[in-house]
């Protein structure tokens, strides 16, 4: 878990930290979503294999971006997963 312990009376500041984190969880759930659309699309495309499944039976650049759209999924999870588990004190 992620605390962040504000001091300030302002408001203002107050509403654009929350903005700004709010705007990076959203920032990276579309981020997500379109790596997960890739992904479905390349698995409609050849199945729900592993690599090793499908080494020399579609073109090499395609498999890597399939491979590297997955590490990129798993990596914005995580980052996601930061973001959702902040809690913010105010002082």
């Amino acid at each position: 878990m992620t605390k962040v312990i504000l001091q300030t009376d302002n408001a203002w500041t107050r509403k654009k930290i929350e903005s700004a984190i709010d705007s990076e969880k959203t920032l990276l759930q579309r981020a997500l979503r379109k790596t997960e659309e890739k992904i479905k699309a390349f698995e409609q495309k050849h199945g729900n294999l592993d690599r090793a499944s499908l080494y020399g039976k579609i073109d090499d650049m395609e498999l890597l971006e399939w491979e590297g759209e997955i590490e990129v999924s798993q990596k914005l999870r995580e980052q996601l997963a930061s973001f959702q588990e902040i809690t913010i004190e105010y002082q």
